[in-house]
């Protein structure tokens, strides 16, 4: 990490201020020269005229000094806050290229916070998880991860794995010394109250998966029931293409939408029957694999006509996928003569409404189903990478039972050290010295 480092820190496009960063042990000396001083305040806004190596002022700008011990990626860094725009922030940036300083490469300014020891794992992940937040509910809890909860937790798991790893090894090793006789049943309780916090944030990260990356929302039903109409009702333009001949979307369309505090992903299927039609078909195929992935599924009936075998295919899928996933059940065409048998669907409170009138009633339902059971002081493991992991660590923990139960200790040792780098995969390495902290401080060992 030896070369100085610079990025425009802001997004491209019009705006009344845009960031340049300066990164590395130059940044300082680089920054006094463009800007034509002798010093820099740490942490005090200095504004100061910006000139490139030829004496062409650029910009009056302000900019900041944060010292390596005090600043984000652990290095020197300087901020250039300067007029927004196109052009200003680009002219400050080839300026400072001038100056044997590197372009930034993606993520480059984190990564050096994370070698510096100024972020853990799961600090740099909820940064970068932040910036494109679905919800209310996920910023709130990304926002207490990069201020550690996240580590915290861990760490927790990491001193109980460690104390009992240290309790296994002390058995194997020091057998001779002054040892509590009810030791593989503390060890035992510990293991148990660990499966059981690891499990339930498990549960809950799955369960919620939908905050982080946006609620999917499939909307299912027979061709010409109104699902491309309520699409486009929801989205407040005409997405889909809306007609009375059955069949007409053919393949899922997707948008996104805010409802409530969630950002979610709407998904218009290809109505579901049956069909000679190839790429009907396909479409058809696709609509069930548009439930699968689905964190809600909206099923749309006509009010207006008579339960039909199309109908009874949609009803079917529902029994099907009930268990996994919830529906909401709309009765679209209110505004015509009812037909449909109410009685069918009465356990699912349907909705009625008419798609091409008012939608409030699926929004505010829509609304309650994602807000429901979204616990933000609740432990949530907000990627694939960290869920692995953790599962990892649950399934050594749960393999470590049995030689637990029949004595076999070394290779219960074995599964508690393969938990243990699991959950340490999530923040930072495990290095065998602190399970023998562990030992010699807790055992009063080698005395």
């Amino acid at each position: 990490m030896s070369h100085t480092i610079a990025a425009i820190a802001t997004a491209n496009g019009v705006g009344s201020i845009a960031i340049v960063r300066l990164s590395g042990e130059n940044a300082l000396n680089i920054a006094l020269s463009i800007a034509r001083k002798e010093k820099l305040l740490p942490r005090y806004a200095t504004l100061s005229p910006l000139y490139t190596q030829s004496g062409e002022l650029i910009d009056e700008a302000i900019l900041i000094y944060f010292q390596g011990t005090k600043s984000f990626t652990g290095e020197e860094v300087i901020e250039f806050q300067c007029h927004g725009g196109f052009i200003v922030a680009q002219r400050i940036l080839r300026a400072v290229l001038e100056y044997d300083v590197r372009l930034a490469e993606p993520g480059e300014f984190s990564k050096r916070a994370f070698l510096n020891g100024r972020l853990d794992l799961t600090q740099a992940e909820a940064i970068a998880s932040l910036i494109e937040a679905k919800s209310d509910d996920a910023a709130r809890i990304l926002a207490r991860q990069m201020k550690g909860e996240l580590r915290e937790y861990v760490e927790n798991i990491r001193d109980a794995l460690l104390e009992i790893l240290a309790y296994s090894e002390v058995v194997i090793d020091y057998a001779e010394e002054d040892l509590p006789q009810d030791v593989v049943d503390q060890i035992l309780a510990k293991l148990q109250a660990i499966t059981q916090n690891i499990s339930k944030t498990l549960e809950s990260s799955r369960r919620r998966a939908g905050l982080m990356q946006g609620y999917r929302v499939a909307i299912i039903g027979k061709p010409n029931v109104g699902k491309s109409s309520l699409l486009n009702t929801l989205l407040d333009y005409e997405r889909a293409i809306v007609s009375d001949i059955a069949g007409t979307t053919r393949d899922t369309i997707e948008e996104q939408v805010r409802i409530g505090t969630h950002l979610i992903r709407l998904v218009d299927t290809a109505g579901i029957r049956k069909s000679s039609d190839e790429i009907e078909r396909i479409g058809i195929e696709r609509s069930i694999a548009a439930i699968e992935g689905a964190d809600v599924v909206i099923a749309l009936f006509d009010a207006s006509r008579n339960i039909d075998e199309e109908d009874q295919a949609i009803l079917e899928l529902i029994n099907r996928y009930k268990e996994e996933k919830p529906f909401i059940i709309v009765l679209n065409k209110s505004d015509l003569p009812r037909q449909f048998e109410i009685d069918t669907l009465a356990a699912y409170s349907p909705i009625h409404l008419s798609c091409k009138q008012e939608s409030r009633e699926l929004v505010d339902a829509l609304s309650s189903l994602m807000d429901h059971d979204n616990n933000s002081e609740e432990m949530m493991l907000i990627s694939e990478r960290q869920i692995s992991a953790t599962s990892e660590a649950l399934r050594s923990i749960e393999e470590s039972y049995e030689p637990l139960e029949s004595e076999e200790l070394e290779i219960f040792s074995f599964h508690i050290n393969q938990a243990i780098r699991a959950m340490a995969s999530l923040t930072r390495p495990y290095e065998l010295d602190e399970m023998f902290d562990k030992m010699f401080g807790q055992f009063c060992l080698g005395k």
